[in-house]
């Protein structure tokens, strides 16, 4: 990868590490449909003012509205809905781990359907290693959590979602301007969120507390759309599979931050964790011949 092409992968793992413990938090005090209403309104709010400001025209024909319609329910809608779901059961740190396994999704769905985005020995082996050191990193923490077999099952589901996503908007995306990738689909899921939260959990709520308040716009403004925006340009630039090895990251901008900021124990569990990351990452980018 272009040193572009690595500032606009850590920035995203840096915002999308942080959103579980954000969610965990808003999850208190308002339903997972709601919170994901709140999340993708902000997101398309925070889209519509670049636009303003950028003065870009909105697309204005149906076929270049439907993939990022479909992408609002498929990328956004669904997976966010399970992961809040799921982190009603199951520990922020445990989600990390299950949306870990996203690049597992994506590489072997890619294989099939993209003609640059094949299996190779580096990528395989990378991918593997930095699982590897996802499971080592959060190991001290699994087995002290409370997590409940539905909501890791919501979570791995709504990988799914994002590997099968990250395809198809590698495929039919790849003329649209970078923040209608990110605004457009915004659109279909604060659609879809909001009349779900109006249906299913009515009355709407309104955040009570600060903290609440500070969640649900970072979700927004930060972990939708920004990171949408980052994500999809790392889709088209440098293929879905490695473009979601960025989960990789989660827990280990988690675990840093804590040892940093927290003043939390600095174990054997961290540093092998992240030398597995890390060098999953560097095997992952090896220029390989196709198997």
């Amino acid at each position: 990868m272009k040193t572009k092409h690595w500032v606009a992968f850590l920035s995203l793992g840096a915002i999308w590490s942080s959103s579980f413990l954000w969610i965990k938090i808003a999850v208190q005090e308002m339903g997972p449909i709601t919170l994901v209403a709140y999340r993708v309104l902000f997101g398309l709010l925070f889209g519509v003012v670049v636009i303003l400001i950028q003065r870009t025209s909105w697309p204005s024909s149906f076929k270049e509205w439907l993939p990022l319609l479909v992408l609002g329910v498929t990328n956004i809608a669904i997976p966010f809905f399970l992961i809040s779901w799921g982190e009603l059961s199951i520990d922020s740190g445990v989600a990390s781990i299950l949306d870990a396994t996203v690049p597992l999704f994506t590489i072997v769905v890619a294989h099939f359907l993209l003609h640059d985005d094949k299996m190779t020995v580096p990528k395989v082996v990378g991918l593997l290693v930095g699982f590897a050191g996802v499971v080592v990193l959060m190991s001290r923490d699994i087995g002290a959590s409370s997590s409940s077999l539905p909501g890791q099952a919501a979570v791995i589901l709504a990988c799914v979602f994002y590997a099968g996503s990250s395809i198809y908007a590698r495929k039919f995306t790849e003329n649209t301007p970078g923040i209608f990738r990110s605004a457009g689909p915004l659109v279909s899921a604060t659609a879809i969120m909001w009349l779900g939260t109006f249906f299913l959990e009515a009355p709407v709520k309104v955040p009570h507390t600060s903290i609440v308040w500070i969640a649900l716009l970072w979700l927004g403004i930060f972990g939708s759309g920004v990171a949408f925006i980052l994500a999809y340009y790392l889709i088209h630039e440098i293929g879905p599979t490695r473009a979601t090895m960025v989960t990789y990251l989660f827990p280990l901008g988690g675990v840093t931050l804590g040892v940093f900021f927290l003043h939390e124990e600095l174990t054997w569990q961290i540093l092998a964790g992240a030398i597995l990351i890390i060098a999953s990452l560097a095997v992952t980018n090896w220029k390989q011949r196709e198997i």
